[in-house]
């Protein structure tokens, strides 16, 4: 990869990473490293890049990917063991506080970024792709190497979780369960 593709693609792409990587791990610096181990990825393999994809969901998989490596990582040190890990439960979910910016979002915002914890690793993976960071139902497929239907149902299931959330918050539970 020459330098100009490199910036190229880092002009392009990078907020929308970044934004990704933010909504996971719920914290700026932990996101600004992973980002830079993204681009790091994205230098060494750029060359294996068949173009199969659009540069953008290649992005996004090495970005997810990244993202679980971090969760691993985390995982391990604190367990001291990888057999406990696993992406699909509630490890996913940081114990870090919310982004500084979400102190400018409103309550029913911070509540469903709350109750979005509450969903399964693949439910918050899906709804970030395609709710926060707009991509397609085929991007998002192709990002976690699943079927568009996977894709579908997952979302599904996740914004029916989602309602019931906030249906039973507007009913005067504002514990997220």
């Amino acid at each position: 990869m020459n330098d100009s593709v490199f910036h190229r693609l880092y002009d392009e792409f990078h907020q929308d990473v970044f934004q990704f990587l933010i909504y996971l791990v719920k914290n700026r610096h932990v996101s600004e490293d992973l980002m830079q181990e993204v681009y790091i990825r994205a230098f060494r393999a750029y060359d294996r890049f068949e173009g199969r994809s659009s540069e953008k969901t290649w992005l996004f998989s090495i970005a997810k990917n990244v993202a679980i490596d971090h969760f691993r990582k985390t995982a391990v040190r604190t367990k001291h063991s990888m057999a406990y890990f696993d992406w699909e439960t509630q490890q996913l979910v940081s114990s870090e506080k919310l982004p500084e910016e979400v102190s400018l979002l409103n309550e029913d915002k911070i509540f469903l970024y709350k109750a979005l914890d509450t969903c399964t690793g693949d439910q918050k993976m899906v709804v970030i792709m395609r709710f926060f960071q707009d991509l397609s139902i085929a991007e998002t497929a192709e990002v976690l190497g699943w079927t568009e239907g996977k894709v579908k149902t997952t979302q599904h299931r996740a914004i029916k979780a989602l309602r019931e959330k906030l249906i039973a918050r507007e009913g005067g539970d504002d514990n997220v369960k």
